[in-house]
């Protein structure tokens, strides 16, 4: 007896001592608590989302097809999907965004694949210039290249609309297709997104060992078949990462569908949300749920990755491909003109249209009648109901655009300052236990909102927050909550990545010195990874100053820039949101500048910037 009792004891201190032991490591820690808010802040908004499907709500359709004000009921399902009104309401918008999501992989690769290619593989002249110029679409808000193609290609013959600059100045009109729906909606967005796959395939590009090429060369192979044989599958994981990135991204984009005219399963949530709120429900659930099949086939492709030995050669750097003294230049000047309509083109654009008495029509260009430019849309200092200004001050003095600047500050230095801190620790955590499921778990569960499309994401968050038990519609609490579980994901893949690179030996050289954690973190990690765990917080922050998908639903107008924009756009008032895109470009611009000259970071460094 005496015996078992001992034994009993002898268990439970190895377990207390067990236990004691895991909790006197912070990483343990970090990685627990973690966990848990990451699975609640991940988990709980989906179950919500998913029980509002089920729902009935009061004053839509499927009350009026149940005859009751409460409840659940599956009918939501049975008439999406079987209705006679399913084709324009589920079908007809979820094969539009599949192809929208697709055609953004195929032009976002294409483009940014050759231009990495063109800057890291040959002798391009104004490489630097070039690559710096690149990156622009992307630091932009998602809109602004929509506008911009309607500010060029709409006419009032075909679109209905005011001329835009190629109508007015050389009287083309440009057919609809071109103008509206789904080829301008997969130019644009993949011009957006294009960065992407310079940035990932431009480092692969910079990187790859020339071993394998070289042995190519040595064996008399031709070109094409060195890049259709070695280059490329070298290049295959840049390209998946580049498809799991863009097509979430582009299922889930409202603003470029929205100004182009496209119907997808995010322009039709916002329409249906108030009639149809428990199907509008169900579509948010289908995104959400090609977010995820997507993560889950490139974990497939990561597995089954292959691996490339040099058979001959030696090692060294292939040389650049000579695109000949002429043709160097001429492709420059070529890439020149491209990137100054993506990126140089817009800021131009909105600063003029903020001048024209009739913003968006340019047919004073073709008459030559500049004298009735103006700078009422800037200066009225006055509520002024007439010469289109209903009601509105002029921007330098509208209390309403000035408000929502400052909102839009707040709100990006909250979600980065959050985002950026708990990524780290993430990232610092799951480093000194990788080998640890859970600690795999946790990095799968951070990374999972960013998969997700940000309307989904937005829309579960609405639904979570935004009943009789908690109510946190309109706050800035509810967009900085929502905005650092989405944002979450750029730290934590940043802090991981270079906390990898860190030998555990330096701080095991501080624990034995009896350092406290915080002093380990605060004067010896941190300061190694400065740069990395800077771009952590950076992302969050220039990401969150042009969100409008993630927020569009969670505040009204006032509130942020983003849906300010949005809505002096339903009023009309285009100068209004010109002026607002062109105060969100310069802030963007400006405060990545500050970062560039402070920390030397830059998003295209290290390719050819």
């Amino acid at each position: 007896m005496d015996q078992t009792t001992t034994s009993r004891a002898s268990r439970s201190a190895i377990r207390t001592n067990k236990v004691k032991t895991f909790f006197s490591k912070p990483h343990n820690v970090i990685l627990l608590l973690m966990g848990l808010v990451l699975t609640v802040t991940t988990v709980a908004p989906i179950i919500a989302i998913v029980e509002d499907t089920f729902k009935i709500h009061a004053g839509t359709i499927d009350a009026y097809l149940t005859g009751q004000s409460s409840g659940y009921t599956a009918v939501n399902y049975i008439d999406l999907f079987t209705s006679s009104m399913a084709k324009s309401n589920l079908w007809m918008p979820l094969l539009n965004t599949v192809w929208l999501a697709v055609g953004t992989c195929v032009v976002s690769i294409l483009f940014g694949g050759l231009f990495a290619f063109l800057i890291t593989r040959t002798n391009l002249a104004w490489r630097k210039y070039l690559s710096s110029i690149f990156i622009f679409p992307y630091i932009m808000p998602q809109w602004t290249l929509a506008v911009v193609w309607q500010n060029l290609f709409n006419s009032n013959a075909v679109t209905g609309t005011s001329n835009g600059l190629l109508a007015a100045t050389a009287g083309i009109t440009m057919p609809i297709w071109w103008c509206k729906g789904l080829f301008p909606s997969i130019v644009v967005l993949g011009l957006h997104y294009a960065p992407f796959a310079y940035i990932l395939i431009g480092g692969i590009f910079r990187n790859m060992d020339a071993n394998l090429e070289e042995a190519a060369t040595i064996l008399d192979t031709p070109k094409w078949k060195i890049m259709c044989r070695v280059t490329l599958p070298m290049v295959k994981p840049a390209i998946l990462s580049t498809i799991l990135l863009v097509f979430g991204s582009a299922m889930g984009s409202y603003p470029v569908p929205h100004y182009l005219g496209l119907t997808t399963l995010a322009t039709k949530y916002v329409s249906m949300n108030s009639k149809y709120t428990g199907e509008a429900s169900i579509l948010a659930i289908i995104m959400m749920i090609f977010g995820v099949a997507i993560m889950l086939l490139n974990q497939l492709s990561l597995q089954s990755r292959k691996n490339y030995t040099t058979v001959t050669g030696k090692s060294g750097q292939i040389s650049k491909i000579n695109l000949g003294r002429v043709g160097r230049y001429v492709i420059a000047l070529v890439l020149v003109v491209v990137t100054f309509f993506t990126s140089i083109f817009p800021i131009v654009s909105f600063a003029f249209e903020t001048f024209l008495p009739n913003p968006g029509d340019y047919s004073f260009l073709y008459t030559g009648d500049t004298k009735n430019l103006t700078t009422k849309w800037w200066v009225t200092s006055e509520n002024v109901t007439e010469n289109g200004m209903y009601g509105q001050k002029g921007i330098l003095h509208n209390e309403t655009i000035w408000h929502a600047f400052r909102g839009t500050i707040w709100v990006s230095v909250c979600c980065a300052l959050l985002a950026g801190t708990i990524g780290t620790l993430i990232g610092y955590a799951v480093s000194k236990n990788r080998r640890s499921k859970w600690a795999n778990y946790v990095n799968s569960v951070a990374f999972l909102p960013y998969l997700m499309p940000s309307i989904a994401v937005g829309v579960a968050f609405f639904i979570l927050f935004s009943n009789e038990h908690v109510n946190l519609f309109n706050t800035y609490t509810i967009l900085i909550i929502v905005g650092t579980i989405k944002y979450i994901p750029f730290a934590s893949r940043s802090s991981l990545n270079s906390m990898l690179q860190l030998s555990g030996e330096i701080e095991e050289a501080a624990i034995i010195q009896d350092i406290p954690w915080v002093r380990r973190m605060t004067r010896i990690i941190i300061p190694i990874q400065k740069s990395s765990i800077i771009s952590g917080y950076l992302l969050p922050f220039m990401t969150c100053l042009r969100e409008l998908s993630l927020f569009m639903l969670l505040c009204v107008q006032g509130f942020i820039l983003s849906t300010t924009l949005d809505y002096f756009d339903e009023m009309g008032l285009y100068a209004f949101s010109s002026g607002i895109n062109l105060i969100l470009i310069i802030t963007i611009l400006v405060c990545n500048t500050l970062v560039n000259k402070v920390t030397g970071a830059s998003l295209d460094k290290g390719i050819g910037g």
